[in-house]
């Protein structure tokens, strides 16, 4: 996973996915076996596969879309911003995270924390 290419092409099909391009099944498929997800950078870890599922599976009913901003790619780490909206009940909302990621060898995210607050949430 030392290609910078490689790196890059699984952020964007990670933003792909959460934006509502593929189910939570396809999204816990980027992660390693004993990967660990902050989100949002703070909260209580969630460690594995079926805490990864638990974590996305919210998003699946929801209307959404996404859209890389920036990355940066150095090896087996990334840091990224995108912006997420999704829509439900008459309500949209709108976040645009910080994530940083550090993949393993096969190409599998290990570790994913991801930066935003209360103040980032724009709700409409």
């Amino acid at each position: 996973m030392e290609d910078v290419m490689a790196g890059d092409e699984l952020v964007r099909r990670y933003v792909e996915l959460i934006g509502g391009g593929g189910s939570t099944d396809e999204i816990v498929g980027l992660y390693a076996a004993d990967a660990v997800l902050e989100d949002p950078v703070g909260s209580e870890p969630r460690r594995g596969h079926a805490a990864i599922r638990e974590f996305y599976a919210v998003l699946e009913p929801l209307d959404r879309e996404a859209e890389l901003v920036t990355s940066r790619i150095i090896g087996t780490r990334a840091a990224f911003l995108f912006r997420l909206t999704t829509r439900a009940g008459g309500r949209t909302m709108d976040i645009s995270p910080i994530d940083v990621m550090e993949f393993d060898d096969a190409g599998k995210i290990v570790s994913m924390q991801a930066y935003w607050g209360p103040d980032d949430l724009i709700l409409r």
